[in-house]
C-alpha cells in the first residue's frame, strides 16, 4: 500500500486515485482520461517500489505524465494550481450577473475544481435580511430584483428599474462586504455568487479578490435557460420570461458597471469554457502578482 507523507513526517490516508483524478480534472482534462493518468501514476509508484511518497513526488510525476501525453498547457495549469494550494493563499471569487444566467452552477463547479468549501449565494443573504428587517423599513429587499422599483417612494432619476435594483443591491451589499471582510480576516477561501455582486457596491480590495460578470449572449439564449432551469427547480420559467425586458435592462446595467470597474465580462455559452476562462484569468493575474514578489510558480520540477 502506498501512503502519502504529510508535512513534518506525518502520514495521511493511503494514496487515492480518486483524489488525484479530481485534481487532474481541475485543469480541464476529461474525467476518464484523468482517471487513467492517475492509474499510471499509481503504477509508476508501484514500479519504483514506493510505499511512502510525498505530495510533491505525486505532483511532479503527474506533471510529467501530462507532458508525455502532449498536454503542455494543462500541465502548466496543473503545476500552478498545485503550488498555489500549497501556498495556502486565501482566495475570494465573486460571481455576478443577471437572473438565470448560470451563476450558481459556475460557482459550484469552480468550488469543486479549486477545493473551496464555502459557496455563498447573495439570495441567501437577502433572505436572512428579510427575516430581520420588515417591509416597512426596507421594502425593496422583499421582492424580486427586477420588481424592486415598484416599492420605491417618490420620484427617481433615470430608469426606475435600475433605481429599484440599486436600492436592493446597496442593502444586500452590506452583508456581502461583511462576509468578504471576515474571510480576509480569518484567511478563508470563499466564492460568493449572485445578482447583488455589483462593482462599486461590493469591495474589491486585496490582491487575491477576483470578480467576474457573467452574462447571456442574447435574449433567446436567456429565455432558453429559464426553461432549462425548470428541469431541476420549482421556479416557473413563465414568471421570469414575462419580466425578460427588466432582466435584460439590469444585464445592460451590470455590463456597464463591470466595464467601469475593469471587471471581466464573460458570456456564459458553455460551462466548461466559462469556468476555464475564469480559472485561466485567476492564474495569469496571480502569476503576475507572484512575479512582482520574486516568485516563479511555473518553474518546472526537477
Amino acid at each position: 500500500m502506498i501512503r502519502v507523507i504529510e508535512k513534518e513526517g506525518k502520514i495521511s490516508l493511503p494514496f487515492s486515485r480518486g483524489i488525484l483524478t479530481r485534481s487532474i480534472t481541475s485543469v480541464g482534462i476529461d474525467v476518464d482520461l484523468a482517471y487513467s493518468i492517475a492509474v499510471e501514476v499509481q503504477e509508476e509508484l508501484i514500479k519504483r517500489k514506493k510505499t511512502l511518497v510525498t505530495k510533491d513526488e505525486i505532483r511532479n510525476l503527474t506533471y510529467q505524465k501530462l507532458i508525455e501525453k502532449g498536454f503542455k498547457e494543462e500541465a502548466r495549469r496543473y503545476l500552478f494550481w498545485r503550488r498555489f494550494r500549497k501556498m495556502k493563499v486565501p482566495l475570494i471569487i465573486l460571481i455576478g450577473g443577471p437572473t438565470g444566467v448560470g451563476k450558481s452552477t459556475i460557482a459550484t463547479e469552480l468550488a469543486f475544481r479549486l477545493g473551496i468549501r464555502s459557496v455563498i449565494g447573495t439570495d441567501s443573504i437577502r433572505e436572512v435580511m428579510r427575516k430581520i428587517i420588515t417591509p416597512e423599513l426596507l421594502p425593496t429587499i422583499h421582492t424580486s430584483t427586477f420588481l424592486a422599483w415598484k416599492e420605491l417612494k417618490g420620484t427617481t432619476q433615470g430608469s426606475p428599474i435600475i433605481a429599484g435594483f440599486e436600492s436592493q443591491v446597496s442593502a444586500v451589499a452590506v452583508g456581502i462586504n461583511a462576509i468578504i471582510e471576515r474571510a480576509k480576516r480569518e484567511g478563508l477561501n470563499a466564492i460568493i455568487e449572485g445578482i447583488h455582486v455589483v462593482p462599486g457596491f461590493v469591495e474589491l480590495e486585496g490582491e487575491m479578490t477576483f470578480m467576474y460578470m457573467i452574462v447571456a449572449r442574447s435574449r433567446e439564449e436567456l429565455e432558453a435557460r429559464f426553461y432549462e432551469r425548470t428541469r431541476y427547480s420549482k421556479r416557473s420559467a413563465e414568471y421570469y420570461i414575462s419580466h425578460l425586458d427588466e432582466i435584460l435592462e439590469i444585464q445592460d446595467y451590470l455590463i456597464k458597471r463591470a466595464k467601469e470597474f475593469n471587471v471581466p465580462v464573460i458570456e456564459n455559452v458553455e460551462l466548461e469554457e466559462t469556468v476555464g476562462k475564469i480559472m485561466e484569468d485567476i492564474m495569469n493575474r496571480t502569476l503576475e502578482i507572484m512575479r512582482r514578489k520574486g516568485l516563479d510558480m511555473l518553474e518546472e520540477p526537477k
